[in-house]
């Protein structure tokens, strides 16, 4: 077992992902057991790139629902094509009226959205739902086959089962309490900022050539800023960011003076701005460790 948890971590970070024990255990448990996993944690930890380096470690297709209020069925899983419907319907006028209505809601006439293209893909997938707390529990209720049984129910078709299981993520910041059945269906995995270490390997992954004295005084950095109250702490991408700006900068250290200057790459609120530059001016001895 230790070896297949490893060999994970292993090909996720040649994926340019890198995960814990933990994690890796999650992914290897859900395509044993084929279970889709849900992926919650503050925004900015690598939810959403998880399963994109899923995807490129199994050299498959990543099919992505960007969920948002008001998302319904024919965005994400179909829709009839009812222009062309319409035509079929014109054209074959004198044609059986049971004939044309068979015709008319077949294959041709259907439109695929994300969740039916994973189901009917002729190649395994990675079907990644992201944001799965901004809908509504109706909405919810419409992912409980697919979750459970890998299969969607159309009305004028029947059931469509899928021709490969699709490797599911579902994202959520978790802005609202999900429900159970859906929950039940689900692997749970949180993720949560990366330790001081994690990120600076991270930061050494994503931003070549960064010396391993100005990622680990970066990885302090964010571990330090990340502990003050703020409206929306600095996420793993704005780490990367401000590492390779103080990289193109010709900086090899990081000081109030550096901070100051480059501060409007991780901070992107007004509020916070003002706030992490009164401490910085009020504490010119500050210490990133």
């Amino acid at each position: 077992m230790d070896d297949k948890i490893q060999n994970i971590k292993s090909n996720m970070i040649k994926a340019d992902y890198i995960c814990n024990d933990k994690t890796a255990t999650v992914l290897y448990l859900a395509e044993a057991l084929q279970k889709p996993i849900l992926v919650e944690g503050p925004a900015g930890v690598g939810k959403t790139a998880i399963a994109q380096a899923f995807s490129r470690m199994k050299g498959i297709p990543l099919i992505r629902l960007q969920c948002y209020e008001g998302i319904d069925e024919s965005k994400a899983l179909y829709e009839w094509n009812y222009k062309r419907q319409l035509l079929h319907i014109q054209a074959a006028i004198n044609q059986d009226t049971r004939q044309v209505e068979e015709e008319i809601f077949s294959d041709t006439f259907l439109l695929s959205r994300p969740l039916l293209s994973s189901i009917v893909s002729d190649t395994p997938t990675v079907l990644l739902i992201d944001e799965i707390d901004k809908v509504d529990f109706e909405f919810e209720a419409l992912l409980l086959e697919l979750l459970s049984e890998f299969q969607i129910t159309i009305p004028e078709l029947g059931t469509i089962k899928a021709k490969h299981i699709p490797y599911v993520f579902l994202t959520s910041n978790a802005s609202r309490e999900l429900s159970e059945a859906l929950k039940r269906r689900c692997l749970y995995l949180y993720l949560d900022f990366p330790s001081r270490d994690m990120e600076e390997q991270i930061l050494l992954l994503k931003v070549p050539d960064l010396s391993e004295q100005l990622a680990e005084k970066v990885a302090g950095v964010m571990r330090r800023i990340r502990g003050v109250e703020m409206k929306k702490l600095p996420s793993i991408a704005e780490s990367i960011d401000w590492a390779s700006s103080l990289m193109w900068l010709g900086k090899d250290d990081v000081d109030v003076e550096t901070m100051l200057q480059t501060l409007n790459t991780l901070v992107k609120h007004h509020e916070d701005l003002e706030k992490i530059e009164r401490l910085l001016y009020s504490r010119q001895d500050l210490e990133f460790r």
